[in-house]
Protein backbone atom coordinates (compact mmCIF):
# COMPACT_ATOMS: atom_id res chain seq x y z
CA UNK A 1 0.00 0.00 0.00
CA UNK A 2 1.20 3.31 -0.70
CA UNK A 3 2.40 6.12 2.19
CA UNK A 4 -0.69 8.34 1.30
CA UNK A 5 -3.11 5.55 1.62
CA UNK A 6 -1.52 4.04 4.45
CA UNK A 7 -1.92 7.17 6.45
CA UNK A 8 -5.24 8.34 5.20
CA UNK A 9 -6.34 4.75 6.90
CA UNK A 10 -4.57 5.62 9.94
CA UNK A 11 -6.14 8.90 10.21
CA UNK A 12 -9.99 7.65 8.84
CA UNK A 13 -12.93 8.13 11.99
CA UNK A 14 -15.41 5.50 11.80
CA UNK A 15 -17.89 6.61 8.63
CA UNK A 16 -21.35 6.12 10.52
CA UNK A 17 -24.41 7.98 9.34
CA UNK A 18 -22.81 11.29 7.86
CA UNK A 19 -23.69 13.77 5.44
CA UNK A 20 -21.53 13.66 2.09
CA UNK A 21 -20.36 15.90 -0.22
CA UNK A 22 -18.43 15.75 -3.40
CA UNK A 23 -15.16 18.41 -3.73
CA UNK A 24 -14.05 19.35 -6.54
CA UNK A 25 -10.32 19.44 -7.61
CA UNK A 26 -10.30 23.18 -7.18
CA UNK A 27 -12.35 23.78 -4.22
CA UNK A 28 -9.90 22.12 -1.51
CA UNK A 29 -10.92 24.25 1.36
CA UNK A 30 -12.82 23.61 4.58
CA UNK A 31 -13.41 27.54 5.17
CA UNK A 32 -16.23 27.96 2.89
CA UNK A 33 -19.73 25.97 1.63
CA UNK A 34 -21.15 23.49 3.11
CA UNK A 35 -17.91 21.52 4.52
CA UNK A 36 -17.48 25.02 6.86
CA UNK A 37 -20.65 24.39 8.33
CA UNK A 38 -21.40 20.71 9.21
CA UNK A 39 -19.25 19.22 12.17
CA UNK A 40 -16.40 16.96 10.81
CA UNK A 41 -18.10 13.86 13.20
CA UNK A 42 -20.82 14.17 10.65
CA UNK A 43 -19.22 14.85 7.27
CA UNK A 44 -18.03 12.90 4.70
CA UNK A 45 -16.27 14.19 1.47
CA UNK A 46 -15.68 12.09 -1.46
CA UNK A 47 -12.63 13.59 -3.82
CA UNK A 48 -11.60 11.85 -7.14
CA UNK A 49 -8.46 11.35 -8.26
CA UNK A 50 -9.57 10.87 -12.52
CA UNK A 51 -6.01 9.65 -14.67
CA UNK A 52 -8.22 9.84 -17.19
CA UNK A 53 -8.53 13.59 -16.39
CA UNK A 54 -4.73 14.23 -16.53
CA UNK A 55 -4.33 12.58 -19.99
CA UNK A 56 -6.92 14.68 -21.42
CA UNK A 57 -4.52 17.06 -22.38
CA UNK A 58 -0.62 17.57 -22.63
CA UNK A 59 -0.67 19.18 -18.84
CA UNK A 60 2.78 20.05 -17.55
CA UNK A 61 3.86 17.72 -15.19
CA UNK A 62 4.40 20.25 -12.62
CA UNK A 63 0.63 21.05 -12.65
CA UNK A 64 -0.43 17.59 -12.74
CA UNK A 65 2.06 17.17 -9.37
CA UNK A 66 0.59 20.71 -8.03
CA UNK A 67 -3.04 19.32 -8.36
CA UNK A 68 -2.61 15.86 -7.21
CA UNK A 69 -0.18 16.71 -4.23
CA UNK A 70 -2.93 19.39 -2.98
CA UNK A 71 -5.38 17.22 -3.54
CA UNK A 72 -3.99 13.95 -1.17
CA UNK A 73 -2.79 16.55 1.07
CA UNK A 74 -6.39 18.04 1.92
CA UNK A 75 -7.92 14.44 1.98
CA UNK A 76 -5.09 13.88 5.26
CA UNK A 77 -6.36 17.09 6.91
CA UNK A 78 -10.13 16.62 6.85
CA UNK A 79 -9.33 12.69 7.72
CA UNK A 80 -7.75 14.77 10.71
CA UNK A 81 -10.27 16.56 11.20
CA UNK A 82 -12.59 13.65 11.82
CA UNK A 83 -14.24 13.66 8.12
CA UNK A 84 -14.95 10.74 6.92
CA UNK A 85 -12.91 10.53 3.26
CA UNK A 86 -13.99 8.52 0.49
CA UNK A 87 -10.26 9.32 -2.17
CA UNK A 88 -11.09 7.10 -5.67
CA UNK A 89 -8.17 6.53 -7.98
CA UNK A 90 -9.76 5.91 -11.37
CA UNK A 91 -9.44 5.81 -14.92
CA UNK A 92 -13.11 6.18 -14.73
CA UNK A 93 -14.88 9.57 -15.39
CA UNK A 94 -16.23 11.74 -12.45
CA UNK A 95 -19.66 10.57 -13.14
CA UNK A 96 -19.02 7.36 -12.85
CA UNK A 97 -17.68 7.53 -9.70
CA UNK A 98 -20.09 9.57 -8.03
CA UNK A 99 -22.87 7.53 -9.53
CA UNK A 100 -21.10 4.40 -8.07
CA UNK A 101 -20.62 6.71 -4.55
CA UNK A 102 -24.47 7.90 -4.61
CA UNK A 103 -25.48 4.18 -4.51
CA UNK A 104 -24.00 3.07 -1.01
CA UNK A 105 -24.19 6.95 0.57
CA UNK A 106 -27.31 8.59 -1.59
CA UNK A 107 -27.19 11.64 -3.09
CA UNK A 108 -24.42 14.19 -3.20
CA UNK A 109 -23.74 18.12 -2.37
CA UNK A 110 -21.14 20.14 -4.52
CA UNK A 111 -20.69 23.75 -4.71
CA UNK A 112 -21.20 24.76 -8.16
CA UNK A 113 -17.81 23.53 -10.20
CA UNK A 114 -16.15 26.64 -11.70
CA UNK A 115 -14.83 24.87 -14.83
CA UNK A 116 -17.31 24.44 -17.43
CA UNK A 117 -15.75 20.59 -18.31
CA UNK A 118 -16.63 19.85 -15.12
CA UNK A 119 -20.09 21.16 -15.29
CA UNK A 120 -21.17 19.79 -18.44
CA UNK A 121 -19.75 16.32 -17.62
CA UNK A 122 -21.91 15.90 -14.08
CA UNK A 123 -24.85 17.57 -15.33
CA UNK A 124 -26.95 14.09 -15.64
CA UNK A 125 -26.02 13.62 -12.30
CA UNK A 126 -27.78 16.20 -11.25
CA UNK A 127 -30.92 16.10 -13.56
CA UNK A 128 -31.07 12.56 -11.44
CA UNK A 129 -31.01 14.26 -8.61
CA UNK A 130 -27.96 12.49 -7.29
CA UNK A 131 -25.92 15.83 -6.62
CA UNK A 132 -27.40 18.67 -4.80
CA UNK A 133 -25.33 21.61 -6.64
CA UNK A 134 -24.94 24.68 -3.85
CA UNK A 135 -23.30 27.89 -4.79
CA UNK A 136 -20.12 28.67 -4.93
CA UNK A 137 -18.86 30.71 -1.90
CA UNK A 138 -15.12 31.33 -3.49
CA UNK A 139 -16.28 34.05 -5.48
CA UNK A 140 -16.58 37.78 -4.43
CA UNK A 141 -19.16 38.52 -6.55
CA UNK A 142 -22.67 38.05 -7.83
CA UNK A 143 -24.25 37.52 -11.00
CA UNK A 144 -26.05 40.92 -10.18
CA UNK A 145 -22.78 42.96 -9.87
CA UNK A 146 -21.89 42.11 -13.55
CA UNK A 147 -26.02 42.95 -14.34
CA UNK A 148 -25.76 46.21 -12.78
CA UNK A 149 -22.42 47.06 -14.13
CA UNK A 150 -23.39 46.06 -18.27
CA UNK A 151 -25.86 46.52 -20.61
CA UNK A 152 -27.48 43.65 -21.48
CA UNK A 153 -25.81 42.24 -24.17
CA UNK A 154 -21.94 43.22 -25.39
CA UNK A 155 -19.94 44.60 -25.23
CA UNK A 156 -18.99 44.10 -21.75
CA UNK A 157 -16.42 46.01 -19.74
CA UNK A 158 -13.97 45.59 -16.93
CA UNK A 159 -13.79 48.72 -16.03
CA UNK A 160 -17.67 49.40 -15.36
CA UNK A 161 -18.06 46.14 -13.25
CA UNK A 162 -14.74 46.92 -11.15
CA UNK A 163 -16.41 50.41 -10.27
CA UNK A 164 -19.70 48.85 -9.53
CA UNK A 165 -17.97 45.86 -6.54
CA UNK A 166 -15.93 48.67 -5.33
CA UNK A 167 -19.03 50.74 -4.38
CA UNK A 168 -21.24 47.69 -3.53
CA UNK A 169 -18.73 46.15 -0.91
CA UNK A 170 -16.69 49.39 -0.23
CA UNK A 171 -13.27 48.22 -0.79
CA UNK A 172 -10.73 51.24 -0.93
CA UNK A 173 -14.00 53.59 -0.80
CA UNK A 174 -14.02 56.36 1.48
CA UNK A 175 -17.56 58.38 1.96
CA UNK A 176 -18.28 56.67 -1.78
CA UNK A 177 -15.33 57.79 -3.35
CA UNK A 178 -12.55 55.90 -4.64
CA UNK A 179 -9.81 56.37 -1.83
CA UNK A 180 -6.47 58.03 -3.51
CA UNK A 181 -9.15 59.96 -5.81
CA UNK A 182 -9.31 57.12 -8.69
CA UNK A 183 -10.27 53.94 -9.17
CA UNK A 184 -7.54 52.45 -10.94
CA UNK A 185 -3.76 53.42 -10.94
CA UNK A 186 -3.09 51.74 -13.41
CA UNK A 187 -1.53 53.73 -15.39
CA UNK A 188 1.33 54.72 -11.91
CA UNK A 189 2.40 50.96 -12.81
CA UNK A 190 4.03 50.78 -15.77
CA UNK A 191 8.10 51.27 -15.06
CA UNK A 192 11.08 49.01 -16.16
CA UNK A 193 12.24 47.69 -13.43
CA UNK A 194 15.93 48.94 -13.31
CA UNK A 195 17.27 46.01 -11.16
CA UNK A 196 16.90 47.90 -7.75
CA UNK A 197 15.28 47.22 -5.58
CA UNK A 198 16.22 43.46 -5.75
CA UNK A 199 13.60 40.95 -6.90
CA UNK A 200 12.68 38.51 -4.08
CA UNK A 201 13.80 35.02 -4.49
CA UNK A 202 9.83 33.04 -4.50
CA UNK A 203 9.70 30.32 -1.24
CA UNK A 204 10.29 26.83 -1.24
CA UNK A 205 8.51 24.19 0.54
CA UNK A 206 9.43 20.96 2.20
CA UNK A 207 9.80 17.66 0.53
CA UNK A 208 7.71 15.17 2.74
CA UNK A 209 6.43 11.79 1.84
CA UNK A 210 2.98 12.76 0.10
CA UNK A 211 4.72 14.88 -2.36
CA UNK A 212 7.99 12.54 -2.74
CA UNK A 213 4.87 9.58 -3.84
CA UNK A 214 2.92 12.22 -6.21
CA UNK A 215 6.57 13.19 -7.81
CA UNK A 216 7.05 9.18 -8.65
CA UNK A 217 3.24 9.28 -10.06
CA UNK A 218 3.87 12.22 -12.42
CA UNK A 219 7.46 10.84 -13.12
CA UNK A 220 5.92 7.30 -14.53
CA UNK A 221 2.42 7.76 -15.41
CA UNK A 222 3.13 11.12 -17.18
CA UNK A 223 6.23 10.53 -18.70
CA UNK A 224 4.98 11.41 -21.89
CA UNK A 225 3.88 15.11 -20.62
CA UNK A 226 6.04 18.19 -21.02
CA UNK A 227 7.62 20.41 -18.30
CA UNK A 228 10.26 20.18 -16.08
CA UNK A 229 9.18 19.24 -12.13
CA UNK A 230 10.42 21.04 -9.23
CA UNK A 231 9.98 19.69 -6.45
CA UNK A 232 11.16 22.53 -4.09
CA UNK A 233 7.87 24.48 -5.52
CA UNK A 234 5.28 22.18 -4.79
CA UNK A 235 2.43 23.84 -2.18
CA UNK A 236 0.53 21.30 -1.17
CA UNK A 237 -0.29 21.49 2.44
CA UNK A 238 -2.36 24.11 4.13
CA UNK A 239 1.44 25.44 5.98
CA UNK A 240 2.47 25.32 2.44
CA UNK A 241 -0.39 27.45 1.61
CA UNK A 242 0.33 30.07 4.43
CA UNK A 243 3.54 30.25 3.84
CA UNK A 244 3.37 30.97 -0.21
CA UNK A 245 1.41 33.77 1.19
CA UNK A 246 3.27 35.68 3.92
CA UNK A 247 6.24 35.72 1.60
CA UNK A 248 4.02 37.56 -0.29
CA UNK A 249 3.03 39.81 1.75
CA UNK A 250 6.14 40.80 3.22
CA UNK A 251 8.49 40.57 0.05
CA UNK A 252 6.78 40.84 -3.07
CA UNK A 253 3.11 43.44 -2.35
CA UNK A 254 5.36 46.37 -1.20
CA UNK A 255 6.98 47.06 -4.58
CA UNK A 256 4.44 45.43 -6.88
CA UNK A 257 2.46 47.95 -7.90
CA UNK A 258 5.16 50.23 -10.08
CA UNK A 259 6.78 47.30 -11.77
CA UNK A 260 3.51 45.29 -12.30
CA UNK A 261 4.06 45.27 -16.07
CA UNK A 262 7.73 44.84 -15.82
CA UNK A 263 9.59 41.83 -17.16
CA UNK A 264 13.02 40.40 -17.05
CA UNK A 265 15.54 37.85 -17.69
CA UNK A 266 16.11 38.62 -14.08
CA UNK A 267 13.38 37.11 -12.65
CA UNK A 268 10.38 35.14 -13.88
CA UNK A 269 8.43 36.65 -10.71
CA UNK A 270 9.45 40.26 -10.05
CA UNK A 271 6.98 41.38 -6.96
CA UNK A 272 4.25 39.48 -8.43
CA UNK A 273 3.10 37.04 -5.91
CA UNK A 274 2.28 33.86 -7.47
CA UNK A 275 -0.84 33.44 -5.33
CA UNK A 276 -3.02 32.38 -8.65
CA UNK A 277 -2.05 28.33 -8.87
CA UNK A 278 -3.46 28.49 -4.94
CA UNK A 279 -6.16 30.81 -5.04
CA UNK A 280 -7.21 29.02 -8.03
CA UNK A 281 -7.58 25.72 -6.30
CA UNK A 282 -9.02 27.76 -2.97
CA UNK A 283 -5.74 26.57 -1.09
CA UNK A 284 -5.58 30.77 -0.30
CA UNK A 285 -9.18 31.95 -0.44
CA UNK A 286 -9.64 35.44 -2.41
CA UNK A 287 -11.33 37.44 0.31
CA UNK A 288 -8.53 36.83 3.11
CA UNK A 289 -6.67 37.55 0.40
CA UNK A 290 -8.03 41.08 -0.13
CA UNK A 291 -8.87 41.65 3.30
CA UNK A 292 -5.03 40.98 4.37
CA UNK A 293 -3.80 43.62 1.75
CA UNK A 294 -5.90 45.91 2.46
CA UNK A 295 -4.60 45.76 6.33
CA UNK A 296 -0.96 46.01 4.76
CA UNK A 297 0.95 49.59 5.01
CA UNK A 298 1.68 49.47 1.64
CA UNK A 299 1.48 52.55 -1.42
CA UNK A 300 -1.83 52.36 -2.52
CA UNK A 301 -1.01 51.63 -5.88
CA UNK A 302 0.31 48.43 -4.70
CA UNK A 303 -2.58 47.55 -2.86
CA UNK A 304 -4.71 48.94 -5.69
CA UNK A 305 -3.54 46.99 -8.48
CA UNK A 306 -3.59 44.06 -6.83
CA UNK A 307 -7.26 44.41 -5.23
CA UNK A 308 -8.02 44.71 -9.01
CA UNK A 309 -6.52 41.62 -10.31
CA UNK A 310 -8.25 39.67 -7.83
CA UNK A 311 -11.61 41.57 -7.23
CA UNK A 312 -11.89 42.89 -10.91
CA UNK A 313 -10.08 41.12 -13.29
CA UNK A 314 -10.42 37.54 -12.29
CA UNK A 315 -14.05 37.80 -11.03
CA UNK A 316 -14.88 39.66 -14.57
CA UNK A 317 -13.57 37.15 -16.75
CA UNK A 318 -15.59 34.50 -14.98
CA UNK A 319 -18.59 36.26 -15.56
CA UNK A 320 -17.94 36.87 -19.48
CA UNK A 321 -17.29 32.76 -19.62
CA UNK A 322 -20.16 31.85 -18.00
CA UNK A 323 -22.37 34.40 -20.14
CA UNK A 324 -20.68 33.03 -22.88
CA UNK A 325 -20.91 29.29 -22.47
CA UNK A 326 -16.93 29.43 -22.81
CA UNK A 327 -17.61 31.58 -25.85
CA UNK A 328 -19.96 29.40 -27.78
CA UNK A 329 -22.90 32.02 -27.80
CA UNK A 330 -23.59 35.43 -27.26
CA UNK A 331 -26.06 38.26 -27.72
CA UNK A 332 -25.44 39.28 -31.30
CA UNK A 333 -22.19 37.63 -31.83
CA UNK A 334 -21.34 34.98 -34.58
CA UNK A 335 -22.12 31.05 -34.84
CA UNK A 336 -19.00 30.10 -33.15
CA UNK A 337 -17.44 26.64 -34.44
CA UNK A 338 -16.91 24.37 -31.52
CA UNK A 339 -14.26 21.66 -31.58
CA UNK A 340 -15.47 18.16 -30.91
CA UNK A 341 -12.36 16.75 -28.90
CA UNK A 342 -9.55 18.52 -26.18
CA UNK A 343 -6.58 19.93 -28.41
CA UNK A 344 -3.24 18.73 -27.63
CA UNK A 345 -2.26 23.20 -29.01
CA UNK A 346 0.12 21.45 -31.93
CA UNK A 347 2.31 18.96 -28.94
CA UNK A 348 1.97 15.65 -31.18
CA UNK A 349 2.55 18.00 -34.52
CA UNK A 350 5.99 19.56 -32.88
CA UNK A 351 6.63 16.06 -31.50
CA UNK A 352 6.36 14.15 -34.33
CA UNK A 353 4.26 10.99 -32.46
CA UNK A 354 0.80 11.16 -30.33
CA UNK A 355 1.74 12.97 -27.23
CA UNK A 356 0.01 9.71 -25.31
CA UNK A 357 2.04 7.25 -26.60
CA UNK A 358 5.05 7.41 -23.79
CA UNK A 359 2.55 7.38 -20.97
CA UNK A 360 2.65 4.08 -18.32
CA UNK A 361 -0.87 3.30 -18.40
CA UNK A 362 -0.51 -0.13 -16.52
CA UNK A 363 -2.42 0.07 -12.91
CA UNK A 364 0.40 0.67 -9.98
CA UNK A 365 0.69 -2.73 -7.68
CA UNK A 366 0.07 -0.74 -4.68
CA UNK A 367 -3.16 0.99 -5.56
CA UNK A 368 -5.65 -1.33 -7.33
CA UNK A 369 -8.36 1.61 -6.96
CA UNK A 370 -6.56 3.01 -10.25
CA UNK A 371 -8.37 0.93 -12.59
CA UNK A 372 -12.09 1.42 -12.93
CA UNK A 373 -13.93 0.11 -10.02
CA UNK A 374 -17.07 -2.34 -10.74
CA UNK A 375 -20.15 -0.20 -11.82
CA UNK A 376 -17.92 3.05 -12.76
CA UNK A 377 -17.75 2.84 -16.99
CA UNK A 378 -20.96 2.48 -18.19
CA UNK A 379 -23.27 5.03 -19.55
CA UNK A 380 -20.97 8.37 -18.55
CA UNK A 381 -18.61 9.84 -20.45
CA UNK A 382 -16.01 13.11 -20.38
CA UNK A 383 -16.35 13.74 -23.46
CA UNK A 384 -19.61 15.55 -23.60
CA UNK A 385 -17.81 19.12 -22.99
CA UNK A 386 -16.30 18.85 -25.95
CA UNK A 387 -12.48 20.66 -26.92
CA UNK A 388 -13.69 24.12 -26.73
CA UNK A 389 -15.11 27.14 -28.63
CA UNK A 390 -13.20 28.48 -31.52
CA UNK A 391 -13.98 31.55 -32.25
CA UNK A 392 -11.00 33.97 -34.79
CA UNK A 393 -12.90 37.58 -35.18
CA UNK A 394 -9.45 38.17 -37.42
CA UNK A 395 -9.45 34.56 -39.37
CA UNK A 396 -6.28 33.53 -37.85
CA UNK A 397 -5.23 29.84 -38.23
CA UNK A 398 -1.68 29.83 -38.39
CA UNK A 399 -0.50 26.43 -36.21
CA UNK A 400 0.88 27.29 -33.46
CA UNK A 401 4.77 27.03 -33.66
CA UNK A 402 7.31 24.70 -31.76
CA UNK A 403 8.59 27.91 -30.18
CA UNK A 404 6.08 27.43 -28.08
CA UNK A 405 7.11 23.94 -26.97
CA UNK A 406 10.92 24.84 -26.82
CA UNK A 407 12.60 24.88 -30.52
CA UNK A 408 14.70 28.33 -30.72
CA UNK A 409 13.13 30.94 -32.59
CA UNK A 410 15.81 33.94 -32.14
CA UNK A 411 13.76 36.03 -30.30
CA UNK A 412 15.03 36.78 -27.07
CA UNK A 413 11.82 37.44 -25.35
CA UNK A 414 9.82 34.97 -26.91
CA UNK A 415 12.52 31.73 -26.07
CA UNK A 416 13.13 33.64 -22.35
CA UNK A 417 9.36 33.66 -21.54
CA UNK A 418 8.81 30.21 -23.21
CA UNK A 419 11.90 28.62 -21.38
CA UNK A 420 10.45 30.08 -17.94
CA UNK A 421 6.68 27.87 -18.70
CA UNK A 422 8.15 24.79 -19.60
CA UNK A 423 10.72 24.95 -16.08
CA UNK A 424 8.18 26.81 -13.70
CA UNK A 425 4.66 25.94 -15.38
CA UNK A 426 4.42 29.69 -14.52
CA UNK A 427 5.19 33.54 -16.06
CA UNK A 428 2.97 36.66 -14.78
CA UNK A 429 0.65 38.59 -16.80
CA UNK A 430 2.30 40.71 -19.01
CA UNK A 431 4.79 38.29 -20.45
CA UNK A 432 1.19 36.11 -20.73
CA UNK A 433 0.22 39.03 -22.74
CA UNK A 434 2.72 41.12 -24.36
CA UNK A 435 5.35 38.55 -25.32
CA UNK A 436 3.18 35.16 -25.99
CA UNK A 437 -0.14 36.41 -26.70
CA UNK A 438 1.31 39.06 -28.85
CA UNK A 439 3.64 37.43 -31.05
CA UNK A 440 0.77 34.59 -31.53
CA UNK A 441 -1.78 37.20 -32.47
CA UNK A 442 0.72 39.23 -35.03
CA UNK A 443 1.77 35.82 -36.81
CA UNK A 444 -1.79 34.70 -37.38
CA UNK A 445 -2.00 31.58 -34.79
CA UNK A 446 -4.64 30.31 -34.68
CA UNK A 447 -6.45 31.33 -31.15
CA UNK A 448 -8.10 28.23 -29.91
CA UNK A 449 -4.75 25.69 -30.54
CA UNK A 450 -3.19 29.19 -28.09
CA UNK A 451 -5.82 28.77 -25.74
CA UNK A 452 -5.15 25.15 -25.64
CA UNK A 453 -1.35 25.88 -25.12
CA UNK A 454 -1.92 28.21 -22.11
CA UNK A 455 -4.33 25.80 -20.85
CA UNK A 456 -1.85 22.60 -21.12
CA UNK A 457 1.00 24.71 -19.89
CA UNK A 458 0.23 27.16 -16.67
CA UNK A 459 -0.47 25.86 -13.19
CA UNK A 460 -3.55 28.31 -12.79
CA UNK A 461 -4.93 27.61 -15.92
CA UNK A 462 -8.56 26.30 -16.19
CA UNK A 463 -11.49 26.91 -18.85
CA UNK A 464 -12.73 30.20 -17.07
CA UNK A 465 -9.28 31.25 -16.63
CA UNK A 466 -7.36 30.81 -20.25
CA UNK A 467 -10.61 30.98 -22.75
CA UNK A 468 -11.34 34.94 -21.18
CA UNK A 469 -7.71 35.73 -21.45
CA UNK A 470 -6.88 34.28 -24.59
CA UNK A 471 -9.63 34.18 -26.75
CA UNK A 472 -11.21 37.23 -25.37
CA UNK A 473 -8.49 39.55 -24.58
CA UNK A 474 -4.76 37.82 -25.62
CA UNK A 475 -6.09 37.23 -29.31
CA UNK A 476 -9.04 39.56 -29.91
CA UNK A 477 -10.40 36.48 -31.14
CA UNK A 478 -14.13 37.30 -29.72
CA UNK A 479 -13.80 40.91 -31.24
CA UNK A 480 -14.85 43.69 -28.48
CA UNK A 481 -16.93 40.99 -26.44
CA UNK A 482 -15.03 41.82 -23.49
CA UNK A 483 -11.60 44.27 -24.60
CA UNK A 484 -11.77 47.41 -26.57
CA UNK A 485 -9.26 46.27 -29.17
CA UNK A 486 -6.34 43.86 -29.82
CA UNK A 487 -3.72 43.81 -27.35
CA UNK A 488 -0.52 44.15 -30.23
CA UNK A 489 2.73 46.03 -30.10
CA UNK A 490 5.91 46.40 -31.95
CA UNK A 491 9.06 46.37 -30.76
CA UNK A 492 8.99 49.77 -28.67
CA UNK A 493 7.05 48.34 -25.92
CA UNK A 494 8.87 45.04 -25.22
CA UNK A 495 12.33 46.95 -25.29
CA UNK A 496 10.86 49.43 -22.69
CA UNK A 497 9.52 47.54 -20.25
CA UNK A 498 12.36 44.68 -20.68
CA UNK A 499 15.84 43.66 -20.80
CA UNK A 500 15.30 41.36 -23.15
CA UNK A 501 16.41 42.97 -26.18
CA UNK A 502 19.72 43.53 -24.79
CA UNK A 503 20.24 39.62 -24.76
CA UNK A 504 18.89 39.19 -28.65
CA UNK A 505 20.64 38.31 -31.80
CA UNK A 506 18.08 40.68 -33.39
CA UNK A 507 18.57 44.39 -32.66
CA UNK A 508 15.75 46.04 -31.56
CA UNK A 509 16.38 49.16 -33.44
CA UNK A 510 17.30 47.38 -37.10
CA UNK A 511 16.70 43.42 -37.33
CA UNK A 512 14.39 42.80 -35.10
CA UNK A 513 11.12 41.55 -36.81
CA UNK A 514 8.19 42.26 -34.19
CA UNK A 515 7.65 46.17 -35.40
CA UNK A 516 7.04 44.65 -39.48
CA UNK A 517 5.08 41.78 -37.74
CA UNK A 518 2.87 45.17 -36.04
CA UNK A 519 2.57 46.77 -39.04
CA UNK A 520 1.54 43.99 -40.88
CA UNK A 521 -1.07 43.07 -38.77
CA UNK A 522 -2.65 46.46 -38.89
CA UNK A 523 -2.17 45.87 -42.95
CA UNK A 524 -3.86 42.80 -42.98
CA UNK A 525 -7.07 43.83 -41.03
CA UNK A 526 -7.55 47.30 -41.46
CA UNK A 527 -10.90 46.79 -42.68
CA UNK A 528 -12.06 44.49 -40.07
CA UNK A 529 -10.66 46.74 -37.65
CA UNK A 530 -11.41 50.43 -39.65
CA UNK A 531 -14.51 50.84 -37.66
CA UNK A 532 -13.28 50.49 -33.83
CA UNK A 533 -12.11 54.24 -32.18
CA UNK A 534 -9.18 53.15 -30.85
CA UNK A 535 -7.50 51.56 -33.74
CA UNK A 536 -8.20 55.03 -35.10
CA UNK A 537 -4.50 56.42 -34.79
CA UNK A 538 -2.88 52.97 -35.33
CA UNK A 539 -4.60 52.81 -38.64
CA UNK A 540 -3.88 56.52 -39.35
CA UNK A 541 -0.18 55.75 -39.00
CA UNK A 542 -0.61 52.58 -41.42
CA UNK A 543 -1.58 54.85 -44.02
CA UNK A 544 1.22 57.29 -43.35
CA UNK A 545 4.20 54.44 -43.96
CA UNK A 546 5.76 54.33 -46.99
CA UNK A 547 4.84 51.66 -49.94
CA UNK A 548 7.96 49.96 -49.48
CA UNK A 549 8.12 49.26 -45.88
CA UNK A 550 4.20 48.08 -46.41
CA UNK A 551 6.29 45.61 -48.71
CA UNK A 552 8.78 45.01 -46.48
CA UNK A 553 6.38 44.21 -43.59
CA UNK A 554 4.53 41.72 -45.71
CA UNK A 555 7.92 40.14 -46.66
CA UNK A 556 9.15 39.65 -43.21
CA UNK A 557 5.60 38.47 -42.04
CA UNK A 558 5.72 35.62 -44.53
CA UNK A 559 9.15 34.87 -43.85
CA UNK A 560 9.18 34.49 -40.28
CA UNK A 561 6.00 32.54 -39.86
CA UNK A 562 7.28 30.10 -42.44
CA UNK A 563 10.31 29.75 -40.87
CA UNK A 564 8.76 29.60 -37.44
CA UNK A 565 6.32 27.02 -38.58
CA UNK A 566 8.81 24.84 -39.83
CA UNK A 567 10.79 24.99 -36.29
CA UNK A 568 13.50 27.21 -37.66
CA UNK A 569 14.72 30.46 -36.15
CA UNK A 570 14.91 33.82 -37.01
CA UNK A 571 18.39 35.09 -37.50
CA UNK A 572 20.22 38.58 -38.19
CA UNK A 573 21.15 37.68 -41.79
CA UNK A 574 17.67 36.41 -42.24
CA UNK A 575 16.20 40.02 -41.45
CA UNK A 576 19.38 41.60 -43.41
CA UNK A 577 18.56 39.60 -46.56
CA UNK A 578 14.92 40.83 -46.35
CA UNK A 579 15.44 44.47 -45.85
CA UNK A 580 18.03 44.39 -48.53
CA UNK A 581 16.01 42.40 -50.82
Amino acid sequence: MSWFRSELARRAPAEGDRHWIHVPYDQLTDRIGPLSRLRPEETGVVLIESLSKARRRPYHRQKLALVLASMRAFALEQAERGVAVRYRMTEAPYASVLRTVTREVGPLRMMRPAERELRVELQPLVDENLLEVVRHEGWLTTDEDFTRSQKDRPPWRMDAFYREVRRRTGILMEEGRPVGGKYSFDADNRERWPGDPPAPTPPTFPLDPLKQEVLELVRSRFSGHPGQLLPERLPATRADADRAWRWALAEALPTFGPFEDAMSTRSSTLFHTRASELVNLHRLLPAQLIDDVLGLDIPLQSREGFIRQLLGWREFVRHVHERTDGFRSWPGGPEVPVQQAPGDAGYERWLGRPWRAGEERTAARDEPERGARSGETGGDTAEDAGGGAAPSFLNAQTPLPPAFWGEPSGLKCLDHVVGEVWSEGYSHHITRLMVLSNLATLLGVSPRELTDWFWVAYTDAYDWVVEPNVLGMGTFAAGEVMTTKPYVSGTPYIDRMSDYCGECALDPATTCPITSLYWSFLDRHRDRLGDNPRMRLPLANLSRRSATKRALDTRVHQAVTGALSAGGRVTPDMMHDLIEG
